[in-house]
């Protein structure tokens, strides 16, 4: 399992640069914010800084779509270098379209549900690598935490189980050292970290410390299952 994702967003605001990409890093993978400035309140990234990423690190680039018509966008992240591409349901007329453009250009596609959507799109989940949720209302950092969030992650993981399905869940808002168990606990698979990890100025030691914490409740939760299972079989 991938545990901890170093967000961009905090990751160039801390001017980490290239020792950032190599030590920061205790999870396995990046997570890029991409914003336009239209489809939320702020304006980050582009392809060029994916691609720029793309030369320091071979993990793979986890690129977060907030802006609108994703369509028109996809070509060029795939060739400055993304391995995954995450648009928002919200932002997309034609969810299936854009998941199939996505998988054309060889990238994994992934949809995004924003806190105050409620639809799971049962009918493309066959088509995504994961399903981010959004705990946090997109286009800042160091927000607060949903709590609701965690409801649809434990629903995310009944409807993974009935369609039996192998689509992962994504978490991205205020996972921090207070949260991240409540949120491993739920189901979730993949987490970004961003503020938790950047702010005090030591983001190797905080992802480290993350990760263990997720860990942690992983063996809970998957000692939780077991009991659960073998109390059922008796």
């Amino acid at each position: 399992m991938n545990w901890c994702h170093p967000s961009s967003l905090r990751f160039l605001e801390a001017g980490l640069g290239n020792r950032g990409c190599q030590s920061a890093v205790a999870g396995s993978v990046i997570h890029i914010d991409i914003m336009d400035g239209h489809f939320v309140p702020n304006l980050t990234m582009g392809p060029p800084v994916v691609k720029s990423l793309r030369k320091v690190t071979s993990l793979p680039l986890d690129c977060h779509l907030m802006i609108e018509n994703p369509d028109d966008f996809i070509e060029e992240f795939a060739a400055a270098g993304a391995d995954w591409i995450a648009v928002h349901y919200e932002a997309c007329r034609h969810l299936h379209r854009t998941l199939e453009l996505i998988a054309q250009h060889r990238m994994q596609p992934a949809v995004v549900i924003n806190p105050a959507t409620g639809r799971f799109l049962i009918e493309i989940l066959p088509m995504v690598h994961h399903v981010l949720v959004m705990s946090v209302n997109p286009g800042f950092g160091g927000q607060k935490f949903i709590r609701f969030s965690l409801d649809k992650i434990r629903r995310l993981v009944e409807l993974r189980a009935e369609l039996d399905l192998n689509f992962r869940i994504e978490v991205d808002g205020g996972v921090a050292h207070e949260t991240i168990a409540l949120v491993v606990e739920a189901g979730a698979d993949l987490l970004v970290a961003g503020s938790a990890v950047f702010d005090s100025g030591h983001p190797e030691k905080e992802a480290r410390a993350l990760l263990k914490m997720a860990q942690e409740a992983e063996q809970g939760r998957r000692g939780q299952n077991f009991h659960s299972r073998r109390a059922a079989a008796i």
